[in-house]
C-alpha cells in the first residue's frame, strides 16, 4: 500500500510523525482529504477533528487552528494543539463545551467577544468528537 509521511507539529513539539495511507483534515473551507501523490498545496486549518489511517487502522486527533503544507510524499501540519482521541477526558470536554456555549450566549447579548468564544467552543467540540472515537476497553 502506498503511504506518505505525516508530521503533526505543535509549539510544544511533534504530536505525530510517521507514514500514513490517507488523511482527512479540517481545512478552513471544509474537510480536505489527502492521499499519496497529492498535488502541492498550502491550506489554513480550523479547529476540528482529523483522522489518518495507519496499517488499515483509523486514528483520530483534535486539532486547533494552524496550517497544512501538503506535498506528494509529505504533509506537515503546524497546529496550535493536537490531542489523540485516547488522551481526551470526555466528561471534562463536555463540561468545557457547555461552559463555552453559555459564554457564547452571554457574548451575543453584548458582554464579550463573540468570535473568540466561538473559536474556543469549536475547539472543545472537536475535542469531544475525537474523544468519542477513542477505543474503549
Amino acid at each position: 500500500m502506498k503511504t506518505f509521511l505525516l508530521d503533526i507539529v505543535t509549539p510544544d513539539g511533534p504530536a505525530f510523525q510517521g507514514p500514513v495511507e490517507r488523511l482527512v483534515l479540517p481545512a478552513a473551507e471544509g474537510l480536505l482529504g489527502v492521499l499519496p501523490g497529492h498535488e502541492p498545496l498550502v491550506a489554513s486549518m480550523r479547529p476540528g477533528p482529523l483522522h489518518y489511517e495507519v496499517d488499515g487502522k483509523v486514528e483520530w486527533m483534535a486539532v486547533s487552528g494552524g496550517f497544512a503544507q501538503i506535498g506528494p510524499s509529505k504533509v506537515v501540519l503546524l497546529v496550535e494543539t493536537a490531542e489523540a482521541s485516547g488522551a481526551i477526558d470526555q466528561a471534562r470536554a463536555r463540561a468545557r463545551a457547555e461552559q463555552k456555549r453559555n459564554a457564547l450566549e452571554g457574548a451575543r447579548r453584548g458582554r464579550a467577544d463573540v468570535a473568540l468564544i466561538e473559536a474556543s467552543l469549536m475547539k472543545e467540540l472537536a475535542r469531544l468528537k475525537v474523544a468519542e472515537k477513542a477505543p474503549r476497553p
